[in-house]
């Protein structure tokens, strides 16, 4: 649907515009919004979480950014504005929208709620629409974007708990899902920042049989517990870490963004287990030998953030079983500094953004 003519001031926001905002030099400003189209809607803001991949996006880490840009995709609002072709949305509604904001909703993996592998995927911030504008994010007072991607957000469920969730949350529990975390399996969560929490929180929700929490140092261990871990392996406090707990694992959900011997890891392995890869590194994974997956019959995969459906389904048991993330909120006015706490690893174990 062709956008409408549109009157709207520009939004306001914490605009980056250039690679020095990752260093806490993003300025409030006015910015424009997406062309407002039928099939949108627009949503006064209340919280956002501050992702890691804000953190790439901000100083161009994963590729070139097209600033001047806002970042921010857990963004949880009530709904403002509506569009006339929108049916399930009214003014008022509590949503979220996460990394995603639109796809075609036709190919073969939107009709098998995989719109994340849609080729017309469009990240909710840094890319643009086809019909005209750029994806704007949510460290700002309001949001525009297409409403087949603004989730209901559950009623048992507060505003800065859902937030993250909506990124940080779907990307470790939706490979949990598929790869068959629950009753009778164990699940090893390599890292404990944001990301490596959610995967405790959610794997003890899905009632695996054990979870160990796997990070460098003993200085998380005691965290790790109170999350729910069962175990913890602090891989620099014993060199044997890897001999010790082989075969020990059905599933690992690695969630580090740096090196690591991923050898080591795949030993932890038990036969036909599956590593997975969710951490999105600025440089290459490390080699390995091929027989660290032949000997045991092991898989690696990745996996991105999830579909809508998927999105729901978590919402729903955060919901349900009453998780408690680890988090701190902070004011949106206080954006800059939080990014830079963000950088400097103080987040313990993820900020959310407060208008």
């Amino acid at each position: 649907m062709s956008p409408s003519n549109d009157s709207t001031p520009a939004f306001e926001g914490w605009v980056a515009k250039d690679q020095s905002a990752a260093d806490g030099n993003m300025q409030w400003d006015k910015f424009e919004p997406k062309p407002f189209e039928e099939t949108d809607i627009e949503m006064a803001i209340s919280h956002c979480g501050v992702c890691g991949s804000d953190i790439h996006t901000l100083r161009s880490g994963w590729g070139p950014t097209n600033y001047p840009l806002v970042v921010g995709h857990e963004i949880i609002g009530r709904v403002t504005r509506v569009g006339s072709a929108v049916k399930d949305l009214k003014a008022g509604d509590r949503v979220g929208v996460g990394a995603q904001s639109q796809s075609c909703l036709d190919c073969k993996d939107c009709k098998h709620d995989q719109e994340p592998h849609c080729s017309k995927m469009v990240q909710t911030y840094n890319q643009p629409y086809a019909t005209g504008g750029k994806s704007q994010g949510g460290y700002a007072k309001s949001w525009r974007g297409p409403a087949s991607f603004a989730i209901p957000i559950p009623d048992g469920l507060s505003s800065e708990m859902a937030a993250p969730l909506l990124c940080g949350g779907v990307t470790v529990y939706n490979p949990l899902v598929t790869y068959g975390a629950g009753p009778g399996k164990r699940v090893g969560v390599v890292g404990l920042g944001g990301l490596g929490h959610f995967a405790v929180l959610f794997a003890k929700a899905l009632k695996c049989d054990k979870v160990v929490a796997i990070s460098r140092s003993a200085s998380k261990k005691d965290d790790a517990l109170k999350m729910g871990a069962d175990e913890y392996i602090a891989t620099a406090d014993n060199p044997d870490w890897a001999t010790k707990n082989a075969s020990s694992f059905d599933i690992l959900i690695s969630t580090v963004s740096g090196s690591f011997p991923i050898g080591d890891y795949l030993n932890l392995l038990d036969t036909n287990g599956t590593f997975v890869q969710v951490g999105a590194p600025e440089d290459p994974l490390p080699s390995f030998p091929a027989f660290a997956l032949i000997f045991k019959s092991l898989k690696i995969a990745g996996s991105l953030i999830g579909g809508r459906k998927i999105i729901k389904e978590m919402l729903d048991l955060a919901a349900k079983e009453k998780l408690e993330a680890w988090l701190e909120v902070r004011p949106m006015k206080d954006a800059n500094e939080v990014v830079q706490d963000m950088v400097n690893g103080k987040a313990r174990y993820r900020y959310v953004l407060q208008n």
